[in-house]
């Protein structure tokens, strides 16, 4: 009846939103969506921001500027100058969102057939924007280090791609979902990769404020000021959803001129701009200082939450599940140690009041059936432990059926 674009003739929504139907399901224990705690929302903080925002009625509640507003830009730029990374607010995009940052990329430089490198497993939400935008995705397998820059390497020397890449997207820092973070080798490596072959790293950094063990590791944009060339080839996404609230809807992009330029226009026929009521709360709220107070409070309650997770694990599932527990992010990547299907397994969890991502949502190809996402930013400590518990007499009925 309806003649629908190609991409859009037979879509498919994220398969991590699928399973929010189970969410009602009365006493339903959540390991599956990567939702910051809603208890550790500053509310405080958050609620004397917008007092003090509603005072400039014409800032919040009026149109503004396509790239964002100055106070919130000036902010961000702050925020990226403590993280290492100094910028100016001219290098920054502010978005609704980092999704929206990817979004308006992929309108500016993915055409139809373009290549497209993936760290794999990968953030499904990556996986569905490039499908739609209809590029050639080839995916870079990962480990415990992140991204195999060598595979990485190999692949690019071998000249079996069709084309060069436009771009590799990876989440370098805690990826979603495995929780991994690349090397300060392997990062290096990749910039010089980038620069050779003249690609763009998309750094997705959503998590990096989200460490609570071992030393942080400079970002890709920082340590691009070490390899020569490779400064232009990199677009950082950042994020006060994990570290905030996602309902700001805050995210910001820094990258080429020339890029951000051309991201602004598409912006201007996507919503004209971001919320400027969430933006000049959200400058309030940085400017005040309360992030950086607040921050310690979600790093230490995320620490003691993967603590909980990974010694359950290991005290009810040492022999059945596999895992690597991770420095900091929200999420543990794990696989059945006796190789069954993921989703399968899923269906006994949820008649058992637990749920948990299949690995199979994170991948374009060479699919780990066995493979799961756990997260464990959400759910408070004792729902964790009895998750786990839950976790365990599912693997039991499962294995029995």
């Amino acid at each position: 009846m309806f003649k629908f674009t190609p991409p859009f003739e037979a879509p498919t929504g994220s398969p991590i939103r699928e399973l929010f139907k189970y969410l009602g399901q009365p006493g339903m224990i959540s390991f599956a969506g990567g939702y910051p705690a809603s208890d550790l929302f500053d509310r405080a903080g958050l609620d004397a921001a917008a007092a003090r925002a509603s005072q400039q009625p014409t800032l919040c509640l009026q149109y503004g500027p396509t790239d964002g507003l100055p106070v919130l830009k000036d902010e961000l730029a702050r925020l990226m100058t403590r993280r290492g990374t100094p910028c100016t607010p001219q290098e920054l995009l502010v978005t609704t969102g980092s999704q929206q940052g990817f979004d308006l990329l992929l309108r500016v430089l993915v055409g139809a057939g373009d290549v497209v490198l993936v760290e794999q497993p990968a953030y499904p939400a990556t996986l569905q924007a490039l499908k739609l935008q209809q590029a050639e995705v080839v995916t870079v397998p990962v480990d415990q280090d992140g991204l195999d820059v060598a595979a990485l390497a190999a692949l690019l020397e071998a000249g079996t791609l069709e084309r060069l890449p436009k771009l590799l997207y990876t989440v370098p820092t805690f990826a979603n979902p495995t929780g991994a973070t690349l090397s300060y080798e392997r990062r290096i490596a990749l910039l010089k990769l980038a620069a050779r072959y003249g690609f763009l790293v998309v750094e997705d950094d959503p998590y990096g404020d989200l460490r609570f063990a071992g030393e942080p590791l400079p970002s890709l944009l920082a340590l691009s000021a070490e390899v020569p060339g490779s400064r232009d080839w990199v677009v950082h996404f950042s994020s006060l959803s994990k570290i905030v609230a996602p309902g700001l809807r805050v995210g910001w992009t820094i990258a080429h001129a020339e890029i951000l330029r051309r991201c602004v226009v598409a912006k201007q026929t996507v919503d004209l701009c971001s919320s400027p009521w969430t933006q000049a709360i959200a400058a309030e709220y940085l400017a005040s200082g309360a992030l950086e107070w607040h921050l310690p409070k979600i790093i230490a309650a995320y620490a003691l939450k993967c603590t909980t997770l990974c010694d359950a694990l290991q005290t009810h599932l040492k022999d059945e599940v596999a895992f690597h527990r991770p420095a900091g992010g929200m999420f543990m990547w794990g696989r059945l140690a006796g190789g069954g299907d993921a989703s399968a397994y899923l269906k006994a969890c949820i008649e058992q009041n637990v749920m948990f991502v299949p690995g199979v949502a994170f991948f374009k190809d060479n699919v780990d059936l066995a493979s799961l996402r756990l997260s464990f930013a959400a759910p408070g400590v004792g729902e964790i432990e009895e998750g786990v518990l839950r976790l365990k007499r599912a693997l039991g009925m499962w294995g029995a059926a």
